[in-house]
Order: C-alpha cells, then sequence, then structure tokens
C-alpha cells in the first residue's frame, strides 16, 4: 500500500507541474519518481544511525537517476525534480512542502560551516536549471531562484533572485502561487544596468554636443568683436 500512496502522490505531483506527462506508467520512467523512492529508504535507515546502508542506497540510486541526495536530508510533500541530471542536496538540507527543482540545481555548503551546513527551503520555492544555493540560509516560501542564479546569503519570502552572486529583483509581498514555475519570464538585472547605462551615455554625449556647439558660438563671437586695442 506504501508504494501505490506514493505512487499516487508523485503522479499528482508531476501531472500538476509537468506538460510532457502523458499517462501515469511514464511517472515509473521520471528519475525524481524513481530517487525519491530510494531517498525515502535511505532516509529511514539514515535516521536509524545505518549510516552506510543509506549511503549505498542513496549512491545507487545517484548512479542510475544522476540525481545526488544525502540521505541525511529533509524533504517535505509535493516535492519534485524536473528531468534532474545533475541536481545535488546536501546532507543538511531542509525543503518545505510543494519544492521544485530542475536540473543541474545544486543546494550545498560553503565548506567553512559545521552543523547546519546547507540551505533551508521554505514552502513553494522553486529553483530554476543550474542554479546553486550554497550555505546555510533560508530561501523564504513562494521565492523564485533564477537559472543560473548562485545564491549565497537569505532570501526573504516572496522573492525573485537572480545572477550572480544572486540579486533580488522582485518583492512584492505577493504570494506566488506554486504552480507558476515559468523560468523564462524573470528580470535580468545586468540587462535593466547595461540599459541605465547606455541611457546615461547618450545624455552624456548629447550634453558634450550642446556644450561644444555653444563653445564654438562663443569663440565666433569673441573673434567677430572689433580689436580695442
Amino acid at each position: 500500500m506504501g508504494f501505490i500512496r506514493e505512487f499516487r502522490e508523485e503522479f499528482a505531483v508531476i501531472k500538476a507541474r509537468d506538460p510532457a506527462l502523458k499517462s501515469k506508467m511514464e511517472v515509473l520512467l521520471y528519475p525524481s519518481f524513481r530517487v525519491m523512492l530510494s531517498y525515502r529508504r535511505a532516509h529511514k535507515h539514515y535516521r536509524k544511525g545505518h549510516y552506510f546502508r543509506a549511503r549505498y542506497i542513496s549512491q545507487k540510486a545517484a548512479r542510475k537517476t544522476g540525481i545526488e541526495i544525502h540521505p541525511g536530508a529533509s524533504i517535505g510533500k509535493g516535492f519534485f525534480i524536473d528531468h534532474g541530471t545533475g541536481v545535488i542536496i546536501g546532507e543538511t538540507t531542509v525543503i518545505g512542502n510543494n519544492v521544485t527543482l530542475y536540473q543541474g540545481v545544486t543546494l550545498g555548503g560553503t565548506g567553512k560551516e559545521t552543523g547546519k551546513r546547507h540551505p533551508t527551503l521554505e514552502d513553494n520555492v522553486m529553483v530554476s536549471a543550474g542554479a546553486k544555493v550554497l550555505g546555510s540560509f533560508t530561501v523564504g516560501e513562494n521565492s523564485k531562484i533564477g537559472a543560473g542564479s548562485v545564491v549565497i546569503e537569505e532570501v526573504p519570502p516572496n522573492c525573485t533572485v537572480v545572477g550572480v552572486p544572486g540579486r533580488i529583483v522582485r518583492r512584492d509581498n505577493v504570494k506566488v502561487p506554486w504552480d507558476d514555475l515559468d523560468q523564462c519570464h524573470l528580470p535580468d538585472p545586468v540587462k535593466e544596468d547595461l540599459t541605465i547605462l547606455q541611457r546615461e551615455n547618450s545624455r552624456l554625449c548629447n550634453r558634450i554636443i550642446d556644450l561644444e556647439g555653444a563653445l564654438r558660438e562663443l569663440r565666433q563671437e569673441v573673434q567677430s568683436r572689433p580689436d580695442k586695442e
């Protein structure tokens, strides 16, 4: 009954977030489903202190799926990894409910911390492809991490973070639905900064042209004056 329940729950999660799913049986082929079955077994062994057995199960799953979840990580309900190749989740990571990760995501440490070394992702967080979240801080609920971002500090709830290092580019206290998974239409702070620089450069160029014109007129006026000597 445990497997049937997990199968139904996983199917509901994948169906809600992946439009590519066409039939229930496809769930069995999803790396996210397969690795989570192994993670649950490994996590039980880990909590009982059977560390070698736990790591054996998790490493076997990593070789098969390309997803490495340390058995010590804590993961809530409704968790989904889309595609999944290259995903790494560290030992002290804490993941809330309805969290979505895409391929190439790392939830890791900085190598400078002890104890709680990995991030906490609260409910409804989305981490886009290739993003790295490094450290023992919290990413608040309903927040989004843009593709390729490197996040190394606290993220409040209801925020959008992009860039290297990650910058908060949207924070409005409006709850973002967990199924609003748009990785593409996110603000680009670098592009915005370049646009501002281009606008300021154009303004300065026009100012220089005006000043040069005024200087020519002044020279012509001085040259046209009669010699008082």
